[in-house]
């Protein structure tokens, strides 16, 4: 049976530390079977600030070329969280790349809702748009896991994206995060439930923990959700990374005796 597994970070400024920790934990993993390797969200530099975020941008050929190796020499489908991507005018693309275990990308998804926000924190105002250009595109792509929704973090908090992912058939959500320690806290959980409930879907959320070089705090608590709204697993605020089989047999049992998507009558343009 395919196999998902979230990898929790507390990804440093440097991509090589952050690179080099995701291969010692893809050397520990005993595969059998498909299996999706799901990263948090800017888990290969999480940086001082958008400047330098732009600066790594800037090598991030080089560093997809290394995950797809990655990827050949494990056997393995990696979801890598997301990847600044030059865009335009010293911006960039918050990137979610799905590369399958032949190393190819399969999919990108740019993040498509940017977080500018004020947050009782140690950072306290957050301002995403300033220097990272939105993605317009919905992405659900065929995998042996099933058909997977794209989506990065804030994203969570806009159920008509994960709407139209489902009518486009997404069966699994992921969502790499780097959720603030006070909206966690309040909204992570009961957000992931929400999305899994209302689209009866999986849900996988790779999320960065703890306290960073930067000077930020994450809120960790990387978790894998049923399409019936169940915790399968949470990783709290460790680093250890969770697993779930995804039975799809499960997910159709429960779409056929509650079919909620042919229900619905107040279906949008975009469905």
């Amino acid at each position: 049976m395919a196999k998902v597994i979230a990898l929790p970070m507390c990804s440093a400024k440097t991509p090589q530390v952050n690179l080099d920790y995701l291969r010692n934990q893809l050397a520990k993993l005993v595969i059998n079977g498909p299996t999706l390797v799901c990263l948090p969200e800017t888990w290969l530099a999480f940086c001082d600030n958008a400047q330098q975020t732009w600066q790594e941008a800037l090598h991030s050929e080089g560093y997809l070329q290394e995950l797809g190796r990655l990827c050949q020499q494990y056997g393995v489908w990696l979801a890598a969280g997301t990847i600044a991507i030059p865009s335009s005018d010293e911006k960039y693309h918050a990137a979610s790349f799905l590369f399958n275990a032949r190393g190819e990308v399969v999919a990108r998804y740019n993040k498509i809702h940017l977080f500018d926000a004020e947050v009782s924190d140690n950072t306290k105002r957050y301002r995403e748009s300033e220097r990272t250009e939105s993605g317009q595109d919905v992405v659900v792509v065929d995998s042996p896991f099933g058909k997977i929704g794209l989506s990065v973090c804030y994203d969570l908090r806009f159920a008509g994206l994960f709407q139209v992912m489902r009518a486009q058939g997404a069966e699994l959500f992921l969502v790499p995060s780097a959720f603030t320690c006070t909206t966690g806290a309040a909204h992570w959980q009961p957000l992931l439930q929400a999305r899994a409930i209302e689209n009866q879907c999986y849900v996988v959320a790779a999320a960065q923990t703890g306290s960073h070089e930067n000077g930020r705090e994450t809120y960790g608590h990387s978790l894998i959700v049923s399409p019936w709204g169940e915790v399968l697993a949470d990783s709290g605020t460790s680093l250890t990374p969770i697993s779930q089989s995804i039975d799809t047999a499960f997910l159709d049992s429960i779409r056929k005796k509650m079919p909620v998507a042919d229900h619905n009558r107040f279906k949008s343009e975009f469905l």
